[in-house]
């Protein structure tokens, strides 16, 4: 159950990696550790990515991150600059990532992608923020890095799925946090808060009781 729920956002994590065209040794920077940044970290391992960095500004997420196979983590300070933050991306990697892929939406982490990736290398935009942001697109233009959108996922559930079925993915990590039906509300209330760390939370319909007693 676990795993067919959640072959949705790994199809966004896997159109997200086809767009910037992961490939065996890709050197990945995948910005914002929440769920859609750990299914695309993910889906990066799977399509041969040798190096991958995410970057959040909460620790216990880019722990999480590491448990799942990224090769470097860095947390993220509010008061530095995107400059600043693409030369830290650097020393972490040793490289200018060649595919950067923003799972934010924020600007400042638009603005971080563009900065930190090497020249003729790919930018992508998963996360949706406001209308319009502030970008350094000559910066962009000057270095011919790509900027390419996401709109979800598109025909990608055959692969997350052949992924899972194959164990190079491993889904069940993500989810967090059970719930009965009947305890909706307060599963919601879990997830928007991200309450005890949760990632992803579950709902089951079929309740657990005396008739039922297996475990979640």
């Amino acid at each position: 159950m676990e795993e067919g729920a959640l072959l949705e956002p790994l199809s966004v994590g896997v159109h997200a990696c086809k767009r910037a065209e992961v490939t065996l040794g890709s050197k990945v920077l995948i910005l914002g550790a929440g769920p859609i940044g750990l299914v695309t970290l993910m889906a990066a391992q799977a399509m041969g990515a040798s190096e991958i960095l995410i970057t959040d500004l909460v620790q216990q997420r880019l722990d999480v991150a590491k448990e799942l196979g990224a090769t470097h983590t860095l947390l993220l300070k509010r008061e530095q600059t995107a400059e600043e933050t693409a030369v830290l991306v650097q020393k972490t990697m040793g490289c200018q990532p060649d595919k950067s892929i923003d799972c934010c939406g924020a600007e400042s982490s638009a603005r971080l992608a563009i900065f930190a990736t090497r020249s003729g290398g790919i930018v992508v935009v998963v996360g949706m923020g406001a209308a319009e942001v502030k970008l350094p697109l000559i910066n962009a233009l000057a270095r011919e890095v790509d900027i390419r959108g996401v709109f979800r996922y598109c025909n990608d559930y055959a692969a997350a799925l052949a992924f899972v079925a194959s164990g190079k993915v491993n889904v069940k990590r993500l989810v967090t946090h059970h719930f009965d039906i009947k305890d909706t509300a307060k599963a919601f209330e879990t997830s928007r808060k991200g309450l005890g760390g949760a990632i992803k939370v579950m709902i089951h319909v079929q309740p657990r009781d005396t008739n039922n007693p297996r475990k979640f």
